[in-house]
Formats: structure tokens, C-alpha cells, sequence
């Protein structure tokens, strides 16, 4: 099992990179972990003309891709801000999830393809909202949003988000024990996940 793990959260050394050390110390033995900070990349995270235009992946993204590819589960973390990802995570995914790259749209109709089918994910989120409200109170945008809009679209599924808050007067401090064992049950559990046939993407 090839696992993927990207902390999203702009600076480095933040909850969401300790959140990441426990998930990877639930995770099978046998695992290969590739680890990636976004902090530490360099990329624009704005597709200057959408579709339209053509604009190369930096090396650093290119690099992201082929660990993408390469695995079977990727896990994400990072702070919830204004009911969102950051907006490195939101370039990272404008910039690399592209048609004829990550999903093909259908000559007729108005089917695709998903061409990152096979993966699955985890996506760990931190957040000053107490999750019950955001997930019964307001719907779960976020979460909703990320399976079926984001990842369930190119493929990726399933993908279980994990909303952790609030964080805020030392509430993270106080249920980091609970969180940690929570995050080390899911990765444990990352074989027994059903997952569509895998794809691979053109010239993966």
C-alpha cells in the first residue's frame, strides 16, 4: 500500500502536521509513505486562464502529480478558514486536477471519466466550528464538497473526512489524546477500504 500524505496548512510545524505524525504512526507497517508540506513547495496556485490557455506544472507539482498517480490512499490536513480550504490547497488542486489529466469529459452528453479512480483518502480537518454544527447545522458544505465536488469527481473514493475543532481557548490541547486515536484507528483500517478498479491517468 503506496500512501500519499500532504499537510496543506500554509505555515510549517502547525496542528495539522502533528495530526499527520499520528495518522502515520496507525498506518500498517508494510505501508510506503511519501509525506509532502505545502509550505515547502513552490507553485502558483492561480490558473491564470482556466481552461483556455495552457500553463505548465512547476517541478514541484509535477512532482506532487506522480506521488498522486503512484498511490493507493492520500490523506490531507488542514485548517478550515472562512468555511474552506486554504488557498494553497484550493490552487493545488485547480492547478492539478485538469481535464485530460485527472478527467475526461464525454464527447456526448454529459458523462466523464474518472481517471484518478482506485485511490481513496482521508482528509483531516481542523476547525474553530464545533463539528456538529457544521455537519447538521449547516449540511457539511466542506465535506460535502470534497467527496463529491473535489475528489469523488477525478475519482478518488471513498474519502472520509475527519472535522476536528473546535480548536480554539485550548480545546485542541484537550482532546488531542482523543484525536490522535482516532486518526491512528482510521489509518490502520486503510486495507479494508472498498475502492473502485484503479485507473491510470494518460502518460502516467
Amino acid at each position: 500500500m503506496r500512501v500519499l500524505m500532504i499537510d496543506g496548512h500554509p505555515d510549517r510545524g502547525r496542528l495539522s502536521a502533528h495530526l499527520l505524525d499520528a495518522y502515520a504512526e496507525g498506518l500498517p507497517p508494510d505501508t510506503q509513505v511519501t509525506r509532502m508540506a505545502l509550505a515547502d513547495l513552490t507553485f502558483d496556485p492561480v490558473l491564470h486562464r482556466g481552461y483556455d490557455g495552457t500553463q505548465p506544472l512547476e517541478p514541484d507539482l509535477e512532482r506532487v502529480w506522480a506521488e498522486l498517480v503512484a498511490c493507493d490512499h492520500l490523506v490531507l490536513a488542514y485548517p478550515m478558514w472562512w468555511g474552506a480550504e486554504p488557498a494553497l490547497v484550493s490552487g493545488l488542486f485547480t492547478r492539478l486536477l485538469l481535464p485530460g489529466r485527472a478527467f475526461r469529459d464525454h464527447d456526448k452528453g454529459h458523462g466523464w471519466d474518472r481517471l484518478l479512480a482506485g485511490r481513496s483518502a482521508d482528509v483531516i480537518v481542523t476547525m474553530d466550528t464545533p463539528p456538529w454544527l457544521l455537519r447538521w447545522g449547516w449540511g457539511d458544505p466542506l465535506g460535502r464538497r470534497m467527496k463529491i465536488q473535489v475528489l469523488g469527481f477525478v475519482g478518488i473514493a471513498p474519502a472520509r473526512v475527519h472535522r476536528l475543532g473546535p480548536v480554539r481557548k485550548g480545546a485542541a490541547e484537550r482532546a488531542l489524546p482523543r484525536w490522535r486515536r482516532r486518526l491512528k484507528t482510521a489509518a490502520a483500517g486503510i486495507g479494508a477500504l472498498r475502492r473502485k478498479p484503479r485507473v491510470m491517468p494518460p502518460g502516467a
